[in-house]
């Protein structure tokens, strides 16, 4: 009897309907693809990365980093595939984690995070309609806690927080900073970010990681894991 063909795997394409499954497959399937995401339950497929959007997302993930460094129990991420569900599987450009042994609220599922952090931030150019629609949509309904989205070409930063009715749009305060509440001491100017001036944001930053709420926080973490670790 002749051998039955091999059967490969078929590739990715733009508008493809999957399961978060089957869209992992076939991605682990395809080594060279650097991007795609899969948004209730459709394929998207990023175009290539401009200069501006390389640069805001980069500055994002720097500035998640240097906070993380500085807090004990927090972990960035850059461009990490999420699995949120059977149809969702994103990938933000930068995201702000509390670990599980901190009392985070996301986990592990195989090789990737599982659940939803509690801070996403996404730079806003091409993908400008997908992250205030259908990923909005999809970062409210897991819970993610704080949502920003910087969009470099308006100098905008819009920023979401969840509330028990869904996300509120919550304004800067008024000295223009944005002071995160899920992570206390998280400051961010904006203006640093349109300008990519790491060493302004950087001072603004240390301002907000020299005040007692930033202290106090990194106690109530420690808190967390010494008592997850008397009763493990």
């Amino acid at each position: 009897m002749p051998l039955a063909a091999p059967v490969s795997t078929p590739p990715l394409i733009e508008g493809d309907c999957l399961t978060s499954d089957e869209f992992l497959r076939r991605w682990e399937a395809m080594p060279d693809l650097w991007r795609a995401e899969l948004i209730d339950g459709i394929v998207y497929m990023p175009s290539p990365v401009s200069r501006k959007h390389d640069g805001c997302q980069s500055f994002l993930v720097v500035w998640l980093g240097i906070y993380a460094s500085s807090t004990p129990g927090c972990f960035p991420s850059a461009e990490a595939t999420w699995r949120m569900g059977k149809r969702d599987t994103p990938q933000p450009d930068a995201a702000l984690r509390i670990l599980p042994e901190y009392g985070g609220q996301a986990g592990v599922e195989g090789d990737y995070h599982a659940g939803a952090p509690e801070l996403i931030a996404e730079a806003a150019i091409s993908s400008f309609a997908k992250d205030f629609a259908p990923k909005k949509r999809l970062y409210e309904r897991m819970g993610v806690r704080e949502y920003l989205i910087a969009v470099p070409l308006d100098e905008q930063l819009f920023a979401f927080r969840l509330s028990p009715g869904g996300y509120e749009e919550i304004a800067l305060d008024s000295d223009g900073i944005f002071r995160s509440s899920v992570f206390p001491g998280l400051w961010l100017g904006p203006g640093a970010l349109w300008s990519l001036d790491l060493p302004r944001m950087n001072a603004v930053l240390q301002r907000g990681l020299a005040t007692t709420e930033h202290s106090d926080f990194i106690a109530q973490l420690a808190a967390t894991h010494g008592l997850r670790k008397t009763t493990s």
